[in-house]
């Protein structure tokens, strides 16, 4: 099968950052799904593991989310069948989804909204997984709770901001403030569901006073190093932060006197240690993709940069690290 990765860790302009190569059909574990993958997305975590963790084997294959068709399944899978239609994000210590063929376990998978072509499902299992457990697990909010509270979304025109905002709007009863700082950022960002818009190269302190609002929620998506003082001046006390950046140090202490709560959230958690609830995820994706069948929640995606080649993933990577990506970007099949 064809894939598409990469030797060794660098930058993305470097002539041998990415490499198509012929690499072997996956072995299937027990509770696998061979999915023939129709549609990839590029995330935040793809640029992470190419640009500075060694390869899993000689070439590593990256790819973060995927939609394809099952092919083939493994001698306990009970929740799909050869010729279903999938969405996934996949699990980082295993071989990524950037080839033609990936071994992905059932428990994290979901049903492909049918409303979607590939493509376009392929840029929603990630964020939408990290955007429900930042909500539900780490924040600890009950669906149909939190009238009356706010929750601060720091990135909110990002992959996971986007359907955060939604899921927030949709599922809770919290006022929904999200930063942007471009007009295109900032109008993307309404769209999705926000009622307050805030600038996070201003003041958060000073816009968040004007509008009267002091979050019990925080969810600091990127950005965090340059405002965690401000998340613990503004956030009401026994508040709640969630983290998905890696800032390079926080000194929690200072929210000891507001009895503040910390927690990340890394999506690959539950994979990655195999726990005992990892069929939450196949859940979550399943809600997900009625919702987005349904019209409760809308697409993220906003660029399809065309079908899989070393040129296109190039592309998209470099879009990622620069910082600008509205929403997601995807890319179908491989050609």
């Amino acid at each position: 099968m064809k894939a598409i990765g990469y030797k060794q860790p660098g930058p993305i302009d470097a002539a041998d950052a990415l490499l198509e190569f012929e690499a072997d059909t996956p072995e299937l574990r027990p509770r696998d799904l061979l999915v023939e993958v129709q549609g990839i997305s590029v995330n935040p975590v793809d640029t992470k593991v190419r640009g500075g963790r060694p390869p899993i084997g000689d070439i590593g294959i990256m790819g973060y989310d995927a939609a394809g068709v099952v092919t083939q399944v493994g001698s306990e899978v009970s929740l799909f069948a050869v010729g279903d239609e999938v969405f996934y994000a996949g699990d980082i210590t295993r071989p990524g989804t950037n080839a033609q063929l990936h071994a992905v376990d059932e428990r994290i998978v979901g049903k492909k909204p049918t409303s979607m072509d590939f493509a376009e499902a392929a840029g929603m299992p990630l964020t939408s997984i990290t955007a429900w457990e930042l909500l539900f697990d780490s924040l600890g909010i009950t669906e149909g709770t939190g009238q009356g509270e706010s929750i601060l979304i720091l990135g909110g025109a990002g992959g996971v901001g986007s359907i955060l905002i939604q899921l927030a709007k949709k599922l809770t009863g919290l006022k929904v403030v999200a930063t942007a700082s471009r007009p295109e950022t900032t109008e993307w960002v309404k769209k999705m569901g926000a009622d307050h818009v805030i600038n996070h190269h201003e003041s958060l302190i000073d816009q968040l006073n004007a509008i009267d609002i002091q979050p019990l929620y925080v969810a600091a998506l990127t950005g965090t190093d340059g405002h965690f003082s401000a998340i613990v001046e503004l956030i009401k006390p026994r508040g709640h932060v969630a983290f998905i950046d890696d800032p390079k140090t926080l000194d929690i202490k200072v929210g000891k006197p507001k009895a503040l709560h910390f927690s990340w959230e890394f999506m690959f958690t539950r994979s990655m240690f195999q726990m005992d609830d990892i069929e939450v995820q196949h859940q979550l994706l399943n809600r997900v993709s009625e919702m987005l069948d349904s019209g409760e929640l809308i697409s993220t995606v906003n660029n399809n940069l065309g079908p899989i080649s070393v040129e296109t993933l190039k592309a998209a990577h470099a879009e990622q690290e620069s910082g600008r990506v509205i929403g997601k970007n995807v890319l179908s099949g491989f050609q």
